[in-house]
């Protein structure tokens, strides 16, 4: 009975999704009765019908007139939602418990050239501001008790108060508490329990937030300090922060902000304003909500036929790093304490979030100014669609799903990621993806534009050797460049762990091109990572990296690269200086002679077949005079009918 229903409403969703507008429509011999219509308006009330002229104020309003016309829709329902900005009081929870399921949410007018821009923003506008009596060029906005990790002024982010390293000259020892320190500038610290430590390297960056500072002593948060000694793997990266941030100690830079919470229920913000901005007119918003929509079903009830097309999500934050626990952190992962000793293993979650959905359509929209990822789709999700949508200013990673920490298990199938353009992203968080497929089945990811982020651009693979679930995946036609722009170890397109079975079942990474990330010692284009198997590389143009293809071949817990064919692709076959050309393309770390259970090895089965060598001196003018390589670069990105959508030149 709930599968007859779920198809029933696929069918009538998709009829809706290839004839149909938001203006009305009339019924024909030729075509079914109309797909039911609400409405929603800024100027309208929610004591209002819904209807056209007199529409509702807010989608909860069109949610609760959905919910209730469930029990008697036979086809799908859709919102209609006029132009403007619509400020959530909570995000918009969908589930299919309650009905939710076949409704479809669009800026009115969509995919007509009437479509208007509608904005789903959880943020809070700040006024009230005023000249800092006491720091000089600041402005000051009581804002009560709001918290928050972000802050946009006039549209752009603005930066949290920082400074370099750790801010001051002299010794730093790591304590089991903390550190001690030879500086007496520590002491100077305003407010020093909102300060955060943050640590980079190599392809990890985490934070810890200071306790307090007494004497020489600077007590770090727990259990913050115990999970990031754990994962660091010693006291080397911890006695070299990357940076101090939020205090109102630190020298202001123009767009620098700080939120002062020394008086409980009390707090006011700081901002220090970029040349030229007036705070008395300036669009200042704060992030209030976490989530902006999220969706849920329950085992063998999936919420189902769901559609977001043409909105902005905006402003949301997410608090969980200003927990005592922080942000110990690699990959868009963090840490928590587990049971006994161990450490629990989470993900940054997605501020448009599905789980256990099905047939779910994210289209045509815009993802910006948020404080987590972007896009989620796990727990059993499966049949979903992200497609022509822009992801940009992203504290975290633009698109997630699969099993994600901290599961281990589960079924998401035949999803498709393309046609979107996700740049910027990583702008808090650094150590995250574009798009992050943990570990999924027949999953498509094609003609995507990632561009301008900190790591990695397209990670397939799960964090853990989570063996037996991945096959048939698909990575075609993506272009992707200025990776890794800010940490090291990553790549354009990365693939780590059992892809399949067989080259039969195993990952597709095809058409794609790849170029223009020469950024510090070691990122590769198409990296083969640890205990990457059965994998098809075909037909790529890939240049300008650190190293072309390649990747650690982890002989320790039989976790070597193993059965990757490489056929038809255009290379400059780089290798960092560093490292010495094996007799076949591509480079491989070697085995370290002294610690052999910790370092790389001899990738296995190796298969290259008419691949084309660029010059290593110019392959952009190479691959523009090969007429097969610039073939592959005019295929590679979101498909013409879409680049105007998107903004894109």
């Amino acid at each position: 009975m709930v599968i007859s229903r779920n198809r029933r409403n696929a069918v009538a969703l998709t009829a809706v999704a290839l004839a149909m507008t938001a203006l009305p429509v009339t019924a024909s011999a030729e075509q079914p009765a109309p797909v039911p219509q609400l409405y929603v308006a800024p100027w309208g009330k929610d004591s209002w019908p819904g209807t056209l002229d007199r529409p509702f104020a807010t989608p909860a309003r069109a949610q609760q007139a959905a919910r209730a016309r469930a029990p008697e829709r036979t086809s799908g329902l859709v919102v209609n939602l006029r132009g403007g900005t619509y400020t959530l009081k909570e995000p918009l929870r969908l589930s299919e418990a309650a009905g939710d399921s076949g409704v479809i949410y669009q800026a009115y007018g969509y995919g007509t050239a009437r479509q208007e821009r509608v904005t789903l923003s959880g943020g809070r506008r700040i006024s009230g501001w005023r000249p800092d009596p006491r720091l000089r060029g600041f402005w000051r906005a009581d804002v009560g008790g709001l918290e928050t990790r972000q802050f946009y002024v006039d549209g752009r982010r603005a930066e949290r108060l920082t400074r370099e390293g750790a801010g001051f000259e002299g010794t730093l020892k790591v304590t089991k508490s903390g550190y001690v320190t030879t500086s007496t500038v520590p002491r100077s610290w305003k407010n020093p329990a909102d300060i955060e430590f943050v640590y980079r390297g190599g392809y990890v960056e985490g934070r810890c937030g200071v306790a307090g500072v007494s004497g020489t002593a600077i007590t770090m948060d727990q259990p913050c300090w115990d999970l990031a000694q754990a994962l660091y793997g010693g006291p080397e990266l911890l006695t070299s922060p990357t940076a101090v941030e939020n205090s109102p100690s630190f020298e202001a830079e123009p767009g620098s902000w700080y939120l002062d919470r020394s008086r409980p229920g009390h707090h006011e913000l700081l901002y220090f304003p970029r040349p030229g901005q007036d705070m008395g007119r300036a669009e200042a918003i704060a992030p209030v909500l976490e989530n902006l929509v999220t969706g849920t079903g329950r085992p063998g009830r999936p919420l189902h036929d769901i559609g977001f097309r043409g909105l902005t999500f905006a402003y949301a934050t997410w608090l969980t790093p200003s927990e005592p626990a922080g942000f110990p952190s690699a990959w868009s992962m963090y840490l928590r304490p587990g049971k006994g000793e161990d450490a629990k293993l989470l993900t940054v979650p997605g501020t448009v979030a599905f789980r256990t959905a099905e047939r779910i359509t994210l289209e045509g929209n815009r993802f910006t100014h948020l404080g987590a990822q972007a896009v989620e789709l796990s727990r059993n999700s499966s049949y979903n669609t992200v497609d022509g949508n822009v992801i940009a200013d992203v504290s975290d990673g633009g698109i997630l799903l699969g099993v994600v920490p901290p599961d281990q298990t589960g079924t998401n199938r035949g999803n498709r990621i393309t046609n979107n353009w996700i740049h910027h992203v990583g702008a808090e968080y650094h150590s995250a993806s574009a798009v992050w497929d943990t570990a999924t089945q027949d999953t498509t990811i094609a003609h995507n534009q990632v561009d301008h982020v900190p790591y990695t651009g397209i990670l397939s693979g799960p964090a853990d050797d989570l063996r037996g679930i991945m096959h048939g995946n698909r990575i075609l036609n993506n272009r992707v460049f200025a990776t890794n722009r800010l940490l090291a170890d990553g790549g354009g397109i990365y693939l780590r762990g059992e892809q399949g079975t067989s080259f039969a079942d195993g990952a597709v990474i095809s058409g794609n091109a790849v170029t223009s990330s020469r950024y510090g010692e070691w990122n590769v284009g198409i990296y083969t990572d640890d205990s990457t198997n059965w994998t098809t590389v075909d037909g790529n143009a890939v240049y300008d990296y650190v190293a072309a293809i390649g990747g650690c071949s982890e002989e320790w817990g039989d976790r070597p690269v193993r059965n990757v064919r490489y056929r038809g692709n255009f290379w400059d076959d780089a290798v960092p200086s560093w490292l010495e050309r094996r007799d076949f393309p591509g480079a491989w770390p070697p085995a370290d002679k002294e610690h052999p259970d910790e370092g790389c090895g001899d990738p296995h089965d190796l298969e290259f077949t008419d691949n084309t060598l660029l010059s290593p001196q110019s392959p952009e003018s190479a691959c523009a005079a090969d007429a097969g390589c610039a073939a592959v670069l005019a295929n590679a990105g979101p498909l013409p009918r879409h680049r105007e959508r998107l903004g894109m030149r």
